[in-house]
């Protein structure tokens, strides 16, 4: 998972991911569109954020929460 937008530095927030040059952690801009917020609107509230970076906290999210199912063969 590798986007310019987010990164991750133990000197910032504790390691957590934010938003490239900023203190604004990706889960806030998650936590805000599952609250129903709009992209523009997150950006209104946060207004150093562009749509790129809504993009990329989505992207994020769907690299860390995505797995893989594996077949597993039936033993008998």
């Amino acid at each position: 998972m590798n986007d310019e937008r987010i990164e991750t530095n133990p000197n910032i927030l504790m390691g957590k991911p934010v938003i490239h040059g900023t203190r604004i952690p990706v889960y806030v801009i998650l936590n805000l569109l599952a609250e129903g917020y709009t992209a523009d609107k997150v950006i209104a509230e946060y207004p150093d954020l562009a749509q790129e970076d809504v993009r990329a906290a989505l992207k994020y999210a769907s690299g860390v929460t995505h797995f893989e199912e594996f077949e597993h063969a039936a033993t008998n």
